[in-house]
This record gives C-alpha cells, sequence and structure tokens, in this order.
C-alpha cells in the first residue's frame, strides 16, 4: 500500500532543447558566421510546467503519443538529464532505470552479463549468486548459460534481461515499455503474472507504457502528457478517458 510519504516531487518542471536549423561545416564558418548561427537557433519545448507526485510504494504510470516528452521526464527523474533552471524536482533514495538489456555486452556469455548487469542494477556479487539459479530458469535458458549473447535470438536476449531486472534492488524504479519485447506470448504473460504479484509489491514504481490496459491494471496513478504540456494525473480510469476523448481522435484524423 502507497504511504503518505513522497518520494518524487515534481513542481514546474520545464526541459528546453535548443537546435540550430543550419548545420556548421568548418571552423572558418563558426566564426564568420556566428551572430547568424546564433540568431537561428530554436527552442524545443520539450516539457513544461509538469507538476506530481509519487508516494513511497506508489505505481505511476505515465501516458501521451509519441514525442510528448515520457522518455525525457524519466530521463529527468533519473538524474541523467537536468531540467530548466527554475524546475523543482525532489527525488529520495536510489533510482533505477530498468531498460530491458543495458549493459549487456553481446560478446559475454550469459553467465557474465547476469554478473554486470545485476552490478549495475545495484545487486552484489553475493546475491546475484543466491539468484542466479532462479534468474537461469525464469529465463529458461539452462542450456545456454555459457553461449555468448550474440548467438543468442532477440526474444532469449529479452527473457534473460527481464529475468535479471525481477531482482533489481532499489528505492525508486523507472520503467520505459518494459513489457513491449520480452519474448514470445507465453513469456510475455509469465513475466506480467510475476511482475504483478511479486515484483509490484510495496515497490516505488514510474512507468511509461503504450498499453493502456497495462496502465490501468498497474497505476495506482496516471500522468497525462500532451506535447510537453500536463494534461492530466490522477485516477487510473478518469485519465485514460481523457486521453481517449482528447488524443486519440486527434491522432486518428492525422
Amino acid at each position: 500500500m502507497p504511504t503518505t510519504e513522497p518520494v518524487i516531487t515534481a513542481h514546474s518542471l520545464n526541459k528546453t532543447f535548443y537546435v540550430r536549423e543550419k548545420s556548421v561545416t568548418s571552423i572558418r564558418d563558426t566564426v564568420l558566421n556566428f551572430t547568424r548561427l546564433t540568431a537561428q537557433r530554436h527552442e524545443i519545448k520539450a516539457l513544461r510546467n509538469i507538476n506530481f507526485e509519487v508516494k513511497r510504494g506508489e505505481i505511476v504510470g505515465i501516458i501521451g503519443r509519441n514525442g510528448s516528452g515520457k522518455s525525457t521526464l524519466l530521463n529527468i527523474v533519473l538524474g541523467s538529464m537536468k531540467p530548466d533552471k527554475g524546475s523543482e524536482l525532489t527525488t529520495k533514495g536510489r533510482i533505477v532505470r530498468l531498460s530491458l538489456g543495458m549493459g549487456f555486452d553481446p560478446n559475454l556469455t550469459a553467465r557474465h552479463n547476469i554478473y554486470v548487469n545485476g552490478s549495475i542494477l545495484g545487486l552484489t556479487f553475493k546475491k546475484i549468486g543466491s539468484v542466479f539459479h532462479d534468474i537461469i530458469d525464469f529465463a529458461d535458458l539452462a542450456d545456454f548459460v555459457d553461449t555468448p549473447l550474440k548467438y543468442y535470438s532477440s526474444g532469449m536476449r529479452m527473457r534473460l534481461a527481464f529475468s535479471v531486472a525481477l531482482y533489481a534492488e532499489a528505492d525508486v524504479y523507472l520503467m520505459d515499455e518494459i513489457f513491449a519485447s520480452v519474448g514470445d506470448e507465453s513469456f510475455r504473460e509469465k513475466s506480467k503474472r510475476v511482475f504483478q504479484d511479486t515484483f509490484m509489491e510495496g515497490r516505488t514504481i514510474l512507468f511509461v507504457s503504450h498499453s493502456l490496459s497495462h496502465i490501468k491494471e498497474f497505476s495506482d496513478r496516471v500522468l497525462l502528457i500532451d506535447r510537453g504540456e500536463q494534461i492530466a494525473f490522477g485516477d487510473p480510469e478518469e485519465v485514460i478517458e481523457i486521453y481517449k476523448e482528447r488524443i486519440t481522435p486527434n491522432v486518428a484524423t492525422k
């Protein structure tokens, strides 16, 4: 059950990217056209006035069409990207982003990749050793544990990545389309059951998904972003309905 303690608080969160309309081809062009190039730089407002909080033990889903700023928001919460000056963001504890396959080396075996990826996700070597066989069994890769990942199919790699991610240790978990490519249909169903019955219990999660059924099923609250602007934040059913009424028709007519 969520507590009243916020572990993520965002207030007036903004992110602006600056892009040049004309590329510079040489140092000479840079020197001769400095003032003109500066004038050609334009702004892209990726996020505008985002306000939300995530309480300890709460699962918050983020929805919005492609290019709305969802992944940018995750990067800012993680700390890998800075928001604009004046933005207020407070986070507590260790934050881990579960991006399936991040840190995997195709030239290493599954055995070695489990230790490398597990370390990235906050596990000690002792902990990895204690759950090693559980990871392999869940991924159904016992016959390929000492095979380099470059010989794995994409489905096998995703099964291994998801299985390692289940044991990540953090205070807050950020997820981006974690069920989108985790193997065949039977493994996806198994993954969702384990995720819901075991992984989610008592954890604080901020996750992005285009699957409205997953958002509705897993979320305590939902944040809707469109073109960088916050449209709604609150009850999953209400926010999903707003998304269907205000966003989806516009997409369909374009």
